[in-house]
This record gives structure tokens, C-alpha cells and sequence, in this order.
């Protein structure tokens, strides 16, 4: 088994044409939801496979989990965590977990570490995320945090964890050391869960294509594209033309409007 390379954990970078994104996709989600690492996965493969994936801006949005752990609070693995939230017996388990292990290895993710990584509260790591963000490392953040919990089994939860991770982005410790302690971005990290639960959001990933195009869960990426292909073909139909009016005008003017200089007067 090898350990996630950037060829296989590799998302896609905000990318526009003439200066400004063709089409958004914002995507919700929690960094230990182990549906969401592989949703965002085959929203990247869409991406590079849709005929227009070059005009589309990919942006990352937080929605930590509630799993009832306080922030700082003890971390469990994910098998324990089911058996005591859920109540599922190990057979229980092996089926939930296993089913999504089995579908990220056959897409290149492997490994792609669930029943026996930790989960916690992901509250002040999606915080250094938006810190990230404000540095300007937005898609690296994400990169690094996705490939570190599910391809490496790092741990996300505790100050000292997260500024090495953050060291690894090329943040300043000081300055990383005192937003999160501060919760400088604590309000930014709630916005984006208000946002997307008034948009609909009642689990994660949850993604929204420009605004009004919204998929729930971890979809596949002829599914994803197919969504791209609907919204870009609503967004960029064409013109619809009606033919000037043919009637009599003044030398600048016609019945229908005033024409550019060098140009027939509309009408004529």
C-alpha cells in the first residue's frame, strides 16, 4: 500500500477564463466525513473530464459534523464511534465502512483509512482552513488536509497537530498559533453552515453548482458532470434575435433604435 500522492489526491485549483470563473461549484464538507473525501475526489475527476472544466472555480466550504465532542475534546476511532452513537455490532460496521474504503481504492485512493482513524471535533481545524484561506492557500489547505487524515491517518485535532500541519502549508506559527487560540475565524467557519443548512444542506458533501444547482451526497463524476453540462448550457445558450423592423427612419435613427456610427440606422 502506498500513501496519497498529489496524482491521485489532487483537487482542482480555481481556474478562470478572461479573468473571471465561467461557473462556481462550492462544496460543503467535513474534513473526517469519509463520504465527503471521496465526494470532493470525483468532483476533482469531473472536473478535469468536463469539456469546460477549464472556466469552473472550485470552492471548498466547512460544515463540521456534530458528533457531540467539544472542541478539544477526546478523539475515538470511527468503528467505536459507530458501535457507541449508532449502535451497530461490528458486522454493522465492516458494512458501513467497508463499502466506502472499497469504492476509493477502486478510484485511486489508497489507502483511504476509515474504520480505524480517529474522529473528533473538526471545529478548529476547519478554522486554520479558513486562516489558509485568508493567506491565499485555500485549494492547498484542503489538498494537505484531506491527503494527511485519510491517506496517512494524521491527526486533525489539537493545536500542537494542526500548526505542524500548518507549518506544512507555509504558515507563520506565531500568527497561526494566535488565530486559532483566538478563534479568529470561528464566525467564518459557522457562516458557511448557516449558508449552506439555509440552502437546504442536511448532511455532507453538499455541493452547489452557480448558485441554484444543488447535489446532495457523494455522486459519482458522470453524474457531476452531466449537472455541469446542464448548468453551463442554461448559462451560455444563446441570444435569441428578432429581425429589425422594416419600416421608414430618419437618417439616425429607425422606429427600433439608433445606430452605431458607420452603421445603418436600425430599420434599415
Amino acid at each position: 500500500m502506498h500513501l496519497h500522492t498529489d496524482s491521485s489526491w489532487h483537487y482542482a485549483q480555481k481556474i478562470s477564463i478572461g479573468g473571471a470563473a465561467a461557473m462556481k461549484v462550492e462544496v460543503w464538507s467535513d474534513l473526517t466525513c469519509p463520504w465527503c473525501g471521496l465526494g470532493i475526489h470525483r468532483l476533482d475527476r469531473a472536473v478535469e473530464q468536463f469539456a469546460h472544466g477549464g472556466g469552473i472555480e472550485v470552492l471548498h466550504r466547512s460544515f463540521p459534523l456534530d458528533r457531540g465532542i467539544p472542541p478539544g475534546g477526546p478523539t475515538v476511532t470511527m468503528r467505536n464511534f459507530l458501535k457507541q452513537s449508532a449502535g451497530m455490532d461490528d458486522a454493522q460496521v465492516e458494512a458501513a465502512v467497508g463499502r466506502v474504503e472499497e469504492l476509493a481504492g477502486r478510484e485511486g485512493l489508497d489507502p483511504y483509512i476509515v474504520r480505524d482513524n480517529n474522529v473528533g471535533n473538526t471545529e478548529l481545524a476547519h478554522e486554520l482552513l479558513a486562516h489558509a484561506t485568508a493567506q491565499g492557500k485555500h485549494t492547498e489547505g484542503w489538498r494537505l488536509f484531506l491527503r494527511a487524515y485519510f491517506g496517512q491517518a494524521r491527526s486533525l485535532f489539537g493545536l500542537e497537530a494542526l500548526l505542524e500541519l500548518g507549518g506544512e502549508l507555509g504558515l507563520e506559527q506565531r500568527e497561526t498559533r494566535q488565530a486559532l487560540t483566538e478563534r479568529r475565524y470561528r464566525h467564518r467557519v459557522r457562516d458557511d453552515v448557516r449558508r449552506a443548512q439555509a440552502l437546504g444542506a442536511r448532511g455532507v458533501p453538499f455541493t452547489v453548482i452557480d448558485g441554484r444547482h444543488i447535489i446532495s451526497g457523494a455522486q459519482e463524476s458522470d453524474t457531476l458532470i452531466r449537472a455541469f453540462q446542464k448548468v453551463w448550457d442554461t448559462s451560455h445558450a444563446p441570444l435569441d434575435r428578432v429581425p429589425p423592423a422594416r419600416e421608414a427612419a430618419d437618417d439616425a435613427c429607425g422606429p427600433d433604435g439608433c445606430a452605431a456610427p458607420g452603421a445603418d440606422p436600425p430599420g434599415h
